[in-house]
């Protein structure tokens, strides 16, 4: 993958920084793998200028909000001679699946990026440190640092205040270390019920700061874990879990969403007392945050998409109207255009809405140098040439057009032309409106690539309704051929031959919902879902396509850039999705 020019940002100004002092992390080591402070101590220096690491929770699948963390935290990674890890931060096991470990690598990997360095795969689970852990929690109670509490949570509740009244001890803090000890060791061999009590930090719960105020470590779960099965019924809290993991990998710069700015203290403080008590190397890592990515049209909420999914109103996780990144690959956006986007509109400290237009143009300028052309028609007219036989004789006219414009390598497609051909139904007017330059009784138009042709009349049925079209051929007017713009016209139309076009489905998506923030201020998202976000079409395409392989992109001229459907396109079924339409209809 070529790495961009990169565009500074806070992140990449602190690093610099970082990398320019001497004494900047000193002597920092690594054991090839992650580890307490006993593993790195004789390791040689880290090969990796910094560290950083993307740690989802394997819950669900990847939306296009991950894809700032990914491409930011690999991205920096690459540029600064780095490693980034990938860490599945695996520690809540009643909403995590082993289909969501597999599907979050196939994703960070199409998005173009690898947690291999140096020759090591840095790919880590957070259940592989669930014993460090608890040896970190138990050296935190000796050290009268962590203490169990037995009240119930509406009590740890009412009893932590609020941002204008101090919280109260609770009546189990200040028991001897030796009690507490007692206590988690029940805890972890299964004597309490789930809920029955926590572990809690003992910091301080007068603090300003209500993530200080002895927040939970340890909760008792009674729940099989999909890495770790039954050996735990006791799990870490997020909070707790989430820097002692980054410390035993030696990241450098643990890169965060904006709203967990109020935990970088209890970050802090944990990691320097685990440190002071020899669990873990120094340096330690530092955290940082930055705006989260919001792009208009879309919901990012994972119980609000599987509200979708559940209630039938996407086909499943890879819809290609979702903003997850299965359903946006599946829909034809590329990697490319992902990583444009999100390199494009910048990394700041504060979060942003992102116009959905911006996505979609990053995706037209990826895909106009590469996409080759094809002429389809999605809603077929039947034009009959009158006088084919009189001027072109028997059998069909070959016809050619170059595979891209601007790219002549790419060599040429082939398709002829007939006696019957399709167009598009609003190809053709009987009564035209004021400036309409393609068919209608008496005007010339040139189909492309093909002979200027003059429209004669046309065939109703017994609606009404226009059925066919009648046209005779001009002599001497095909494309490329001399003599060929003697005949000028203001139209140009598309079209296929009727002998030889491929039949196929054409899905025609638009975004989901019609409010640029379906969500916010409490609304009901599921009342902004946009009726028009999917009509299928029964097509045809140029011959060609019928060769067309699964994902491989395709401009329909004039009608925007399309895809072979992953899934249902095969050899006998053409099925095409629409990725974007050639500009933004959206747009006021």
């Amino acid at each position: 993958m070529t790495a961009p020019v990169p565009v500074a940002n806070f992140l990449r100004t602190q690093i610099e920084r970082d990398l320019a002092q001497a004494d900047w992390q000193p002597g920092r080591r690594f054991g090839g793998s992650p580890g307490d402070a006993a593993h790195h101590a004789d390791a040689p220096a880290d090969p990796a200028a910094i560290r950083t690491r993307f740690p989802p929770e394997p819950n669900g699948y990847l939306h296009i909000g991950h894809a700032k963390s990914i491409c930011l935290n690999f991205g920096l990674a690459r540029d600064f001679g780095g490693a980034c890890h990938l860490r599945f931060d695996d520690t809540n096991p009643e909403k995590e699946e082993l289909e969501f470990v597999e599907a979050i690598k196939e994703m960070v990997q199409w998005l173009g990026w690898s947690w291999e360095h140096a020759g090591c795969s840095h790919l880590y689970e957070a259940s592989s440190y669930f014993d460090f852990m608890y040896r970190a929690a138990e050296s935190l109670v000796q050290a009268g640092l962590a203490y169990v509490d037995e009240q119930t949570p509406e009590q740890m509740r009412a009893n932590r205040g609020d941002f204008t009244t101090p919280g109260v001890d609770s009546p189990f803090r200040d028991r001897p270390a030796e009690h507490h000890l007692a206590r988690l060791r029940e805890m972890r061999d299964g004597r309490h019920a789930d809920g029955a009590m926590v572990l809690r930090a003992r910091i301080d719960m007068a603090s300003p700061n209500i993530n200080l105020r002895d927040p939970a470590l340890y909760r008792i779960k009674h729940a099989e874990h999909h890495a770790t099965g039954t050996r735990w019924c006791i799990y870490p809290m997020y909070t707790f879990a989430h820097p002692i993991e980054d410390a035993l990998e030696r990241i450098t710069h643990s890169i965060c969403t904006l709203e967990f700015e109020d935990q970088r203290p209890f970050y802090d403080w944990l990691l320097e007392h685990l440190a002071r008590l020899g669990l873990l190397a120094r340096p330690l890592p530092h955290q940082y945050e930055f705006g989260r990515l919001n792009l208009s049209y879309v919901v990012t909420s994972k119980r609000k998409l599987r509200q979708l999914v559940e209630e039938g109103h996407v086909s499943g996780w890879d819809d290609p109207r979702m903003p997850t990144l299965i359903g946006m690959r599946r829909r034809g956006f590329t990697p490319a255009s992902i990583r444009a986007m999100v390199e494009g509109t910048g990394t700041t400290k504060s979060n942003a809405w992102i116009d959905y237009g911006v996505l979609e143009g990053c995706l037209r300028a990826d895909l106009e140098g590469s996409a080759p052309r094809a002429m389809a028609v999605l809603d077929p007219l039947r034009l009959e040439i009158c006088n084919y036989a009189e001027v072109l004789g028997e059998g069909f006219d070959a016809c050619r057009a170059p595979a891209h414009p601007q790219h002549p390598e790419l060599g040429e497609r082939h398709f002829s032309f007939g006696p019957l051909l399709w167009i598009e139904r609003e190809d053709f007017a009987e009564s035209p409106p004021k400036g309409y330059h393609r068919l209608y009784p008496g005007n010339k138009v040139r189909l492309k690539a093909g002979h200027v042709i003059e429209c004669i009349g046309c065939t109703k049925n017994e609606a009404g309704e226009v059925v066919a079209v009648q046209a005779r051929v001009l002599p001497d007017t095909k494309s490329g051929t001399p003599g060929a713009d003697a005949v000028k016209v203001k139209g140009v139309i598309t079209w296929v031959g009727a002998h030889e076009a491929l039949p196929a489905e054409i899905r025609l998506f638009d975004r989901l919902f019609t409010d640029p923030q379906p969500d916010s201020g409490g609304k009901d998202f599921l009342a902004a879902l946009n009726p028009a976000s999917l009509r299928v079409v029964q097509g045809f395409v140029e011959p060609a396509l019928g060769k067309a392989e699964a994902t491989s992109h395709w401009q329909f001229e004039r009608h925007g850039y399309f895809v072979a459907d992953r899934v249902d396109h095969a050899p006998g079924r053409a099925v095409f999705n629409r990725t974007t339409t050639l500009k933004d209809n959206w747009s006021k």
